[in-house]
C-alpha cells in the first residue's frame, strides 16, 4: 500500500484529500505544518510527499528544498489556481508534478500514481546493457543509478525518468510534449514548465549549469536530446 503523507494546514481541505486518498487504496498521514511535515517524512518514510506551498512558519517551497536535500521521495505540490509564479518556483525547488486546488480526487490519485511508477519504471527503449557509460556518466538502467565521476547522483523521480527516457535515444530529439507523455503520463496537452524546470534541475545535478550543456541539448523550437560525450 502506497504511503502517502499530505502536508496541508487548512483542516477541510486536510480531512478532505485524506479521504479521498484512503478511498483510492493509500495509506495516508497528515501534517499540519512545514516543520512537522519533516519530521514525518522521516519517521513515516513516504512514498510520495503531497505538500501545500501555502504553509504557515516554515514555507512548502523551503519544505519542498529540505526534503530534497535528503530524500529522493516523490513530491506533487499543490497550488492556487492562476499561481504560475509559484507553479515555477515550486517545480524548480524539486516538485515531480502539481495539482490546482480545489483538488479533484481522481486527478490526485493519477498524479500519484503516475510519480510512484517513476520511482520503479526503467523508462522506454528496447534491452540496453545493464551499466551504459557515456563520458563522466554512468547510467544503471536496472538499478535505477546514476554516477557522474564515480559518485553517486541523487535524483528526484521525475529527474531519472527523464535522464532514463532521453538517454535511451542519444541523439534523438524528444518534444517537450513528448516528454510530458512519457515522463509524466500526461496525454493531453499539458504544462511544459514541467519539462523545462525537470531539465533545468537535471542539468544542474550532472554539473551542466554555467557553462555549455555536455549531455543535454536543447533543441530551439523542438525539445530536447541527449548526446553522449
Amino acid at each position: 500500500m502506497p504511503r502517502i503523507l499530505l502536508i496541508e494546514d487548512d483542516a477541510a481541505v486536510r480531512r478532505g484529500v485524506q479521504l479521498a486518498l484512503r478511498h483510492q487504496g493509500h495509506d495516508v498521514r497528515a501534517a499540519v505544518c512545514g516543520e512537522e511535515g519533516l519530521e514525518q517524512v522521516r519517521s513515516f518514510r513516504p512514498d510520495v510527499v503531497v505538500l501545500d506551498l501555502m504553509l504557515p512558519g516554515l514555507s512548502g517551497l523551503d519544505v519542498c528544498r529540505r526534503i530534497r536535500e535528503r530524500e529522493q521521495v516523490g513530491i506533487v505540490m499543490m497550488t492556487a489556481k492562476g499561481d504560475s509564479i509559484d507553479v515555477i518556483v515550486g517545480l524548480e525547488a524539486g516538485a515531480d508534478d502539481y495539482v490546482v486546488k480545489p483538488v479533484q480526487a481522481r486527478v490526485l490519485d493519477a498524479r500519484i500514481r503516475a510519480v510512484l511508477r517513476r520511482l520503479d519504471a526503467p523508462g522506454p527503449g528496447t534491452v540496453r546493457p545493464r551499466v551504459e557509460t557515456h563520458g563522466e556518466l554512468e547510467i544503471d538502467r536496472a538499478g535505477l543509478l546514476v554516477r557522474r565521476q564515480g559518485q553517486p547522483v541523487h535524483l528526484a523521480p521525475s529527474e531519472l525518468r527523464l535522464l532514463l527516457a532521453l538517454s535511451a535515444c542519444p541523439g534523438q530529439v524528444l518534444s517537450r510534449q513528448q516528454l510530458l507523455e512519457t515522463v509524466w503520463e500526461h496525454s493531453y496537452h499539458g504544462d511544459i514548465r514541467l519539462v523545462d524546470a525537470c531539465v533545468k534541475r537535471l542539468r544542474g545535478k550532472l554539473g551542466e549549469l554555467g557553462g555549455a550543456p555536455r549531455y543535454i541539448h536543447t533543441v530551439r523550437g523542438f525539445g530536447y536530446c541527449f548526446r553522449s560525450s
